[in-house]
């Protein structure tokens, strides 16, 4: 069983949509995918939760791979707003969903081994070779960011995936710590931040687990679809996500998940009919 985690509320459920097709297509092995979420409405309007009929469409589509995979679908508001409500990192570089990871030792049920992962992120191989990595005596394995390396410290990483060792967090309070760190300090990159001054101790992974910008390379593993800095027309930044299909193409280059970015099309479009017939049911 690999134990996932994703976090996120409604409107990146083509995000989670995408990146679960491009994990089931790839591993013969049963997912465990917790979803965490949450109602923020008082921050944002925007800011609702995904829904149970959601989660239960993911859940069919890992179970279509394997009848033993799960989505479980965990609302975490109540202890979002008790750990983090009206925080100096609410509105931080990124929304506050990015917060949701820093709670998982709170909630019940949460293997020892979990690997988080970004929704902006797509797999091209067996996600089993990265879940298999020991992390025994590490509280998480994690990759450098490629530009906080540079400029934060050599060995700054990119929170965006995480292999997380749940046991060894919890005895050196990791998660604790960083929590505190958010509700007492703006720092420029909130989650990321606060992990990263709070960890004891951690193991560095090569790029391919966790590549920020160029697609190219063979034996890369998990591409993120993160904000990256361009130099071609002009130097600019771009933060085009996977299931933007045709930025991928013309602006990325990038065409290694189109069989899957197909699949997404197909499923999307299914699971739109299906909610339109059920409202349009639901008025007769």
């Amino acid at each position: 069983m690999i134990n996932v985690l994703l976090c996120g509320n409604y409107k990146v459920f083509d995000g989670m949509l995408t990146e679960l097709i491009s994990i089931t297509n790839r591993t013969n092995e049963p997912i465990k995918c917790f979803i965490f979420t949450a109602e923020l409405t008082r921050i944002k309007k925007e800011y609702k939760p995904l829904g149970q009929e959601e989660a239960d469409f993911l859940d069919n589509l890992v179970k279509s791979k394997n009848t033993d995979s799960e989505v479980k679908l965990v609302d975490v508001t109540s202890l979002y707003e008790q750990e983090f409500m009206k925080s100096p990192n609410e509105s931080a570089y990124c929304t506050p969903y990015t917060l949701l990871r820093l709670l998982a030792d709170l909630v019940d049920d949460i293997p020892n081994k979990l690997l988080y992962l970004d929704i902006d992120m797509m797999i091209d191989g067996d996600i089993l070779e990265l879940y298999n990595v020991d992390i025994e005596d590490y509280e998480y394995a994690a990759v450098k960011e490629k530009y906080g390396c540079v400029f934060i410290r050599p060995d700054y990483i990119n929170a965006g995936m995480l292999l997380l060792n749940m046991k060894k967090i919890k005895e050196t309070r990791l998660l604790e710590k960083a929590r505190e760190k958010i509700k007492t300090k703006k720092m420029l990159f909130a989650d990321q931040d606060a992990l990263y001054w709070s960890t004891i101790k951690k193991k560095l992974l090569p790029r391919k687990y966790n590549e920020q910008s160029k697609f190219d390379r063979e034996d890369t593993l998990v591409c993120h679809f993160c904000k990256r800095l361009m130099f071609r027309p002009y130097p600019h930044t771009t933060n085009f996500k996977q299931w933007n299909i045709e930025k991928v193409h013309n602006e990325l280059k990038c065409h290694r998940f189109d069989d899957d970015l197909n699949q997404y099309l197909k499923l999307k479009k299914e699971f739109e009919n299906n909610k339109r017939s059920k409202i349009k049911n639901g008025r007769k």
